[in-house]
């Protein structure tokens, strides 16, 4: 119907306008429209005629598809937030999501390293960055990624704030690095004597084949000291390392997930949440109770696979296998 795009559009535009939305959010937002409006229009409906039934129906609709549940639930905020804005701008007279219970989005643990995991794949990035045959411009490279990966488990900043350090982030004997997070908000984090030990490697080797020239970056290109080392090569490199470690998932690894080794090893060896939240730069103590529930997930496999009231479950196992 002509009307309901029309009222849609209206609401679009506010965003735009009045509140500043991105066009990533716009894009997404009429993708969502779009598929509430075609709804609307297979049922004969005009906006101000849907009520809570048929919000329901909507929602059920979208179930039937297949559809996951963060998506179900950002296309019902989305239907929520265009029916206030007609009411708030008295183009509609009722309100048809105001006694609509909210959607509990269920989050998905992140993927995480083991302690044996995580070791292996630094060790892996050590032996490549101690091998000089490889010559002095390889090498160089190897010890960088050996003092990124050491930084990020060792700190548990993100890929983004490692990336952005500057060279003088970490002088000589230093054992905490000042981090600028998101909303540009500073924290000091620690680095232990393997991180620290890796940063001085690399800037030497980085150093000898610049011919010392100076970097604004603590993580740099070697060749080109004036690039910062981009997201897309430290993801290549870590994924690169998890392969050469034997990884049982190396298609999984990335950058942020030594942030999450980081955060579930500290939590499990007793670090108490508010330290970890500030450890982290999280704003709101909420994201990081995420690693309580990945020791409660870690403790119940435990309890399956090692006690031994579970010994014949796992003779089954080992039977059908």
């Amino acid at each position: 119907m002509r009307t309901n795009q029309r009222l849609a559009q209206l609401w679009l535009d506010a965003l735009a306008t009045e509140l500043g939305a991105s066009a990533g959010t716009i894009d997404t937002y009429t993708d969502d429209l779009n598929c509430y409006l075609v709804w609307l229009d297979e049922n004969s409906l005009g906006l101000d005629e849907v009520g809570l039934e048929q919000i329901r129906d909507y929602i059920a609709t979208l179930d039937q598809r297949g559809y996951a549940g963060s998506t179900i639930a950002r296309r019902i905020t989305v239907v929520r937030g265009l029916h206030k804005f007609l009411i708030a701008e008295e183009l509609g007279s009722r309100d048809p999501t105001s006694h609509l219970s909210a959607m509990k989005r269920s989050r998905k643990l992140p993927f995480v390293l083991s302690i044996a995991e995580t070791e292996a794949l630094l060790e892996t990035a050590h032996r490549l960055a101690a091998d000089p045959s490889v010559g002095l411009y390889r090498q160089a490279g190897y010890a960088r990624r050996a003092a990124l990966f050491e930084t990020l488990y060792a700190s548990g900043m993100r890929i983004s704030e490692a990336l952005s350090l500057p060279s003088n982030a970490a002088p000589p004997g230093t054992r905490m690095l000042l981090v600028r997070g998101k909303g540009d908000k500073q924290r000091l984090v620690p680095l232990h004597e393997r991180a620290i030990e890796a940063i001085a490697l690399w800037q030497r080797l980085g150093s000898a084949y610049s011919g010392g020239k100076p970097s604004p970056w603590l993580f740099h290109a070697v060749r080109n000291g004036a690039k910062a080392l981009t997201r897309q090569a430290a993801l290549l490199e870590i994924k690169e390392a998890a392969v050469a470690a034997g990884l049982a998932s190396p298609e999984r690894v990335s950058p942020h997930v030594l942030r999450h080794a980081f955060a579930t090893h500290m939590h499990s060896g007793g670090t108490d949440l508010r330290v970890l939240q500030e450890l982290l730069g999280h704003a709101g103590i909420e994201t990081t109770q995420i690693y309580t529930h990945l020791d409660t997930s870690r403790l119940h496999q435990m309890v399956r696979d090692l006690h031994p009231l579970n010994e014949d479950e796992r003779e089954e196992r080992t039977t059908a296998a």
